[in-house]
């Protein structure tokens, strides 16, 4: 059974990682929404590294296989993406931080935002991609799925295929590339898209982050575990 604590931690994953899209669309949500939703993640993120603190207290011990490397320049990968956003954030606030006497830099805090903020959305989306067994087992608990069905994991699996590739397509569709280095520093948006192509599109985007980070993880762990059987023979 899952600990309260890890619900807890798993919670805050998924709902900064719903944020996320949601901030990444202030044209639509206004700057003073937009603004209210990060300083939220700030929140969001400090209670999760509090939480946390013990992980950060073993990063010296054990050993380290591929898949704990992996995880661990994810997990410092958004956390170095949640610092640069929150400085550049806080740097160019008009309303929440407004009463900070903060001048200058402006060009510097809009470049870092950029790019925290997308570099952002692909790790965290594959920080959530780690964890995703996590999840699953909560889903399952909340829907009370006790007994394993394989026409359901096929459908599942399926279904998941589907998001990764549309995915794909609102990625270059979006020329996310563009953003990630600073190609352009002026952010593309379709006023007579519907908002909920929008946020179908960033949502499926990072599907494909948490399909691509869970099946990678899920290979490495294959690995290591046929390593650790070759051993004590």
């Amino acid at each position: 059974m899952m600990k309260p604590k890890a619900m807890v931690k798993i919670s805050i994953d998924l709902i900064m990682s719903l944020l996320l899209p949601v901030s990444m669309a202030f044209i639509l949500t206004g700057q003073t929404a937009h603004e209210w939703i990060g300083a939220a993640m700030f929140v969001m993120f400090i209670t999760h590294n509090v939480l946390n603190i013990k992980w950060y207290r073993n990063l010296r011990k054990g050993k380290y296989t591929a898949f704990r490397i992996f995880q661990t320049i994810v997990n410092f990968s958004v956390f170095v993406c949640m610092i640069g956003l929150m400085i550049s954030g806080i740097m160019m606030s008009r309303h929440v931080f407004a009463f900070l006497p903060i001048s200058g830099g402006m060009s510097f805090a809009r470049e870092l935002h950029m790019l925290a903020s997308y570099w952002g959305f692909i790790c965290m989306s594959a920080h959530v991609g780690l964890h995703w067994n996590m999840i699953l087992l909560m889903m399952r608990k909340a829907v009370r799925m006790t007994r394993p069905s394989i026409i359901r994991k096929v459908m599942l699996q399926f279904i998941s295929a589907l998001i990764a590739a549309y995915g794909v397509y609102a990625f270059v569709r979006h020329d996310i590339t563009s953003y990630l280095f600073l190609k352009t520093m002026f952010i593309s948006f379709e006023f007579e898209q519907f908002p909920v192509l929008f946020f179908a599109d960033h949502l499926a985007m990072m599907g494909l982050c948490i399909c691509i980070a869970y099946y990678a993880a899920k290979g490495m762990q294959r690995v290591s575990s046929r390593e650790r059987r070759r051993l004590k023979k």
